[in-house]
């Protein structure tokens, strides 16, 4: 079957097992290289599959090394060129065009992103498809009015007054590489900011998560003014084939949110050629609900979370760590609330909790169960399948309690639906606590003192805090990590910032 073939088989999935109707999907299988939707070179497809009822929903062209090789030779054409990184008023202008297309096809979108990623549909009225779709004029905005020269003082230097500017502009190609948890909002958070910036771009999705990257290809080509070559997406079933680009003398930034293994790898690679490096790794965040705290709110913001989206999210508290004399009073309340949560079938908007998006990762998160249990830790609920879902990647929420702070459950991302209960002594011991991780993402404070919680918070080593149930996700707020949590930022001025380089002008004043 050709590229073009699944194409027109459209809502009904195409080959094999075609997922079922009544919620029809739109797939656009062909990759987008040099400002045209093409079938990979060999005219290969992989299947595109529906975590919630392991049925295939279509294909994708599946894109090779060459594929990639042709869309870095694109990429690096526009950027040395065209205009693009040069002309600030047009960048903004193609993204605006961008962020229409994107609203005009946002049910198609949603749809998508509900099939593939197993999406409760309920989350794509937030961070899965409606936040994306916004984000997309902020930086379209941004692009135009960000001030990329800025002027310093006077000085006399060696004897002579100089007039000096400093300019930022465009790093050149950049390699985005993103995961599938959610696909449609991390294509966003990178393509975006780097197009703004005045960069070109070749994106390669994670091979579970095809469609909400080649769409957004489609309409960059269909639909906007953005140049050929300025923006490529390459899907391919190979993680490999994404390496490619850390690794190409021609790729000047690499982009990557995923594990924080992944991420050495690719760090390691880039360095060969000293690539600017921007990553968004794994997180195993602290909730702390320190005595005088509302338990029962403060509990509810982990043990919910961890529940959202079966707890595929790396900035999810899923350490619940307990002040001694709310300890058991806690663990209840986790277990009252994730009892009360609805799993289930993705598009029905009662449910939070749908499937994992493989049975690969199902069964690392059983791994993680069992670990668990291995540890002495207390299993108070779940660590199986749920009841009536046995077709689909489903794990029960799980709540650990009694769990060692050194113990495996407590140190490594589970990326699962399992929160697991820590109890501590004092503030200088959930401190302590919490800063035991090689991760340093997230976390958050709870205490009826607001400014005790923000003297707990400031000792954190994270690079977000939740306190008292404050929500710093937006566009315009930075996100990234300490330690092995990863490197730069993105969102915000900051993000924005990560893909310009920094040139300093100096002229003699007379």
């Amino acid at each position: 079957m050709s590229a073009s073939e699944a194409t027109a088989e459209g809502a009904a999935g195409a080959g094999r097992d075609p997922a079922p109707t009544e919620h029809p999907v739109l797939g656009e299988p062909r990759l987008t290289v040099g400002g045209s939707l093409v079938e990979s070179r060999s005219g290969a497809l992989f299947e595109n599959m529906d975590p919630a009822t392991e049925l295939v929903l279509g294909h994708c062209a599946d894109g090779s090394t060459e594929d990639m090789q042709d869309a870095i030779e694109a990429a690096r054409t526009a950027f040395d060129t065209t205009g693009w990184s040069t002309d600030p008023a047009f960048r903004s202008r193609c993204l605006y065009q961008l962020f229409e297309a994107m609203e005009a096809h946002k049910e198609e979108l949603r749809s998508v992103v509900v099939a593939e990623a197993g999406s409760p549909v309920a989350m794509t009225y937030a961070v899965q498809v409606e936040e994306p779709v916004a984000d997309m004029a902020y930086w379209a905005e941004l692009a135009g009015s960000y001030e990329y020269d800025r002027p310093l003082p006077d000085r006399e230097v060696f004897g002579q007054m100089q007039r000096r500017l400093v300019a930022r502009e465009a790093v050149g190609v950049v390699g985005a590489i993103t995961p599938w948890n959610f696909p449609l909002y991390l294509n966003v958070a990178k393509l975006a900011p780097a197009l703004a910036a005045g960069n070109t771009v070749v994106l390669k999705p994670a091979p579970d998560t095809p469609w909400s990257a080649t769409w957004l290809g489609r309409l960059a080509v269909e639909e906007t003014d953005i140049p050929p070559g300025v923006l490529n997406v390459v899907a391919s079933s190979d993680h490999l084939v994404g390496e490619t680009l850390t690794s190409d003398p021609r790729v000047d930034m690499i982009t990557f949110t995923g594990s924080t293994a992944t991420g050495r790898r690719i760090m390691a690679s880039a360095s060969q050629s000293l690539k600017k490096v921007f990553l968004e790794l794994g997180g195993k965040s602290a909730n702390i609900v320190l005595d005088d705290a509302d338990v029962a709110s403060a509990v509810a913001f982990s043990a919910i979370g961890v529940c959202v989206h079966a707890g595929q999210g790396c900035a999810i508290t899923t350490r619940l760590l307990l002040a001694r004399s709310v300890y058991d009073e806690g663990i209840e309340l986790a277990a009252e609330a994730m009892r009360g949560i609805g799993v289930g079938d993705p598009w029905d908007p009662a449910n939070l909790q749908g499937p994992l998006i493989n049975a690969r990762q199902r069964e690392r998160v059983f791994g993680y169960v069992e670990a668990g249990k291995a540890s002495g830790a207390r299993l108070v609920l779940g660590g199986g399948v749920p009841e009536g879902l046995g077709r689909g990647f489903y794990v029960e929420p799980t709540l650990f309690a009694d769990v060692d702070p050194d113990a495996t459950l407590a140190q490594e991302e589970i990326f699962g639906p399992v929160l697991v209960v820590i109890p501590f002594d004092d503030d200088d011991d959930a401190v302590r606590i919490a800063n035991h991780s090689r991760y340093g993402l997230s976390g958050a404070v709870n205490s009826a003192s607001e400014e005790r919680a923000t003297a707990v918070a400031r000792r954190l080593r994270t690079g977000t805090v939740s306190v008292n149930g404050g929500m710093w996700f937006s566009p315009d707020v930075p996100f990234g990590g300490y330690r092995q949590s990863g490197i730069g930022r993105e969102n915000g001025i900051e993000g924005f910032e990560e893909y310009l380089e920094v040139k300093a002008l100096a002229f003699p004043k007379s």
